[in-house]
């Protein structure tokens, strides 16, 4: 069975959605989604790993993009600990600076807190950056190296493709993955904390 989804000029996390919605109507079978950017190509390939489906895509312009999730009988998504009780620890940083009041204060408190992250004996599972917070895991970030740190002993480091986008700096993320906001929400609804400083 081929399903067909377009999700041209769809705002993420859309696209992700229809996919996973036509997923589940099939119990085997190719859905091929219609895309117009190559954030929505890596979030499709990001729910097809999630889904334990095969994943292809295929540039045929300059803002089409087109993408085959495979679902086999084999294939089952991977299992979801119920909310609260999975026990990861998720950090959510939404801006550059933490708290707020002084913008000097603020970035200098930030710059602590995530160093301050590194050291512990328990590191974050997953980090989440979104809206200004996007901004610190791109080149010239003063936190880069601390974030570093954490990615190369084990945190998961996910930044919101949107808001790299909208701020214009997608091609200066240098640490982690780029990533879309129903993952965003997943990671939180799963997380046993969350920290947002």
């Amino acid at each position: 069975m081929e399903l067909k989804v377009d999700a041209r000029g769809d705002a993420c996390p859309i696209p992700v959605v229809k996919t996973k919605q036509a997923l589940g109507t099939i119990d085997e079978g190719v859905v091929e989604v219609l895309v117009d950017n190559e954030t929505a190509v890596h979030n499709l390939e990001n729910l097809a790993k999630s889904q334990n489906c095969e994943f292809a895509s295929e540039q045929q312009a300059e803002d089409l993009f087109v993408v085959k999730v495979t679902k086999t009988a084999g294939s089952a998504a991977a299992p979801v600990a119920p909310a609260g009780q999975a026990g990861k620890r998720v950090v959510v940083l939404s801006g550059e600076h933490m708290g707020q009041g002084d913008d000097v204060l603020g970035g200098n408190l930030m710059k602590a807190f995530v160093f301050a992250l590194t050291q512990q004996d328990a590191l974050p599972d997953t980090v989440l950056l979104y809206n200004g917070g996007a901004h610190l895991s791109c080149e010239g970030s003063p936190v880069l190296d601390d974030l570093k740190a954490l990615a190369q002993a084990g945190t998961e480091i996910l930044t919101c493709g949107t808001c790299l986008k909208h701020y214009g700096i997608e091609d200066k993320l240098a640490v982690g993955e780029v990533t879309n906001m129903y993952v965003i929400v997943q990671k939180q609804l799963e997380a046993g904390v969350v920290v947002r400083p």
